[in-house]
């Protein structure tokens, strides 16, 4: 049996409805909505799997919509996020991968969280955050990425205990640092169909190019 997938969709900007078509066709099939962001489902006229959170920022009308459609689990505690409640439940779901689709919006605080969450929850679910044209995650250890030349791959540290080496990347990388804020790998390009990175002592941030990874398979 493959790796269970899922889309989560949070309360932010309202995601493409054809970044979710692409997510179809690679097997992220179910989809959790972290309260208001079932809002944004019910205006692409897609149905949810699962509607999670303190369910205060959800339209009326939008949970009475759903309300026999979706399962909808009404949680009222306050110390996690709507959008954390929902990746604690897929990982109970034994969901090994999620794309969290409107985890960037106009409140540059609920955003800088989203961008956490995927370092606090890594390893225990793999999770990727898609906003407009770019996907990121978080990676640590030995990996392998199938790229092609030409592609950007850029690079961010956490902190300065982190080292990346890499093979395959134009500006190499040999035991290097790039702690948040004070160096960073932006814009790096693949020159190879495989790149390949070593990454000890903690997490880094890997940006890339969300409808090429699709269209290559890499996601």
């Amino acid at each position: 049996m493959s790796d269970k997938k899922c889309i989560i969709i949070a309360n932010g900007d309202m995601p493409f409805k054809r970044h979710i078509s692409l997510l179809f066709k690679n097997g992220y099939s179910d989809i959790f909505c972290a309260d208001g962001g079932a809002n944004s489902a019910f205006k692409l006229g897609i149905v949810p799997k699962f509607i999670v959170g303190d369910l205060d920022s959800i339209n009326p009308k939008v949970r009475k919509n759903f309300s026999n459609k979706s399962k909808i689990i009404h949680l009222k505690r306050q110390n996690d996020t709507d959008l954390e409640k929902c990746i604690k439940i897929a990982i109970r779901l034994r969901y090994k991968h999620a794309i969290i689709l409107g985890g960037i919006g106009d409140r540059l605080d609920h955003s800088f969280c989203n961008l956490g969450i995927v370092n606090k929850y890594f390893p225990k679910i793999n999770i990727k955050i898609v906003y407009k044209k770019s996907i990121l995650y978080p990676a640590a250890g030995n990996l392998m990425l199938n790229s092609f030349p030409g592609e950007i791959i850029s690079l961010y540290g956490i902190d300065d205990k982190t080292t990346i080496s890499s093979q395959g990347l134009h500006f190499k990388l040999n035991r290097s640092k790039l702690p948040f804020g004070l160096k960073d790998g932006t814009s790096n390009y693949s020159e190879s169909s495989k790149v390949k990175l070593k990454i000890a002592g903690g997490i880094i941030y890997i940006i890339r190019d969300f409808k090429l990874m699709c269209k290559y398979d890499f996601i």
